[in-house]
């Protein structure tokens, strides 16, 4: 994903240049599409660090909210306390 980043922004970016001819921004359409699909930002699903959960994750932590629930009542996340009022 990331050594492709710069050449996927740079096809987007003729794509998207309506000085451009409509030829030049096909071919950059077409090599756009030929590019792996798995190196598109929009795929990468965040998960979490211990159990791999692909919801309800914080980011802040990379944790999901049954292990950060775990951890934090066991104490292990520093500044994090149970909620009282």
């Amino acid at each position: 994903m990331k050594r492709d980043k710069e050449k996927r922004t740079a096809l987007k970016n003729i794509i998207k240049d309506r000085s451009l001819s409509v030829e030049d921004r096909f071919d950059a359409t077409l090599k756009l599409a030929q590019m792996p699909r798995n190196g598109s930002p929009t795929r990468v699903r965040l998960r979490c660090k211990l159990s791999g959960r692909p919801r309800a994750n914080y980011r802040k932590f990379e944790l999901s909210r049954i292990a950060l629930r775990d951890l934090a009542s066991a104490g292990q996340i520093p500044g994090m306390v149970k909620s009282s009022w």
